[in-house]
């Protein structure tokens, strides 16, 4: 994928899909979030592609947050994207109300990035995805 993505389901601007800019804190971000679910969805146990968030990337709150991402395969990314409340029963289910309480919160906090700390969150998690890599039983620290 190059650097424009769009998300499942897509950004909707005057009927059009509108793509999302997606720089290297987002793909060292996908790797990571891939690598603890063993590429695998975590709706099917099927082969999983795809880094799907909670809550969109457009908050930057929890943009970046581990908890706010699972592995899906591409069609279970597809198909939560526009059946939100199964996605929310199925979250729910796995997590428990009290994260999903906690995420609520952390989402609706305001987060203001630039260029140096979007560097930052990319570095840390090259780090982290090398550090899995190497080592099998390492636990991915989120940035946030």
């Amino acid at each position: 994928m190059g650097r424009y993505s769009r998300p499942a389901g897509g950004l909707l601007h005057g009927g059009l899909c509108m793509a999302m800019k997606r720089e290297a804190c987002d793909k060292w971000f996908s790797n990571c979030v891939r690598h603890r679910d063993k590429h695998t969805c975590q709706y099917c146990h099927q082969p999983g592609t795809d880094c799907a968030h909670i809550y969109g990337r457009a908050k930057k709150s929890v943009r970046w947050s581990m908890d706010n991402a699972i592995t899906l395969c591409r069609y279970h990314h597809q198909w939560f994207g526009s059946n939100p409340v199964a996605f929310t029963d199925f979250l729910t289910k796995i997590y428990g109300e009290g994260h999903m309480e906690i995420l609520r919160e952390k989402a609706n906090s305001i987060l203001k990035t630039n260029k140096a700390l979007r560097k930052e969150i990319s570095d840390h998690y090259r780090k982290e995805f090398r550090a899995a890599d190497a080592h099998p039983n390492y636990t991915i620290v989120s940035y946030n």
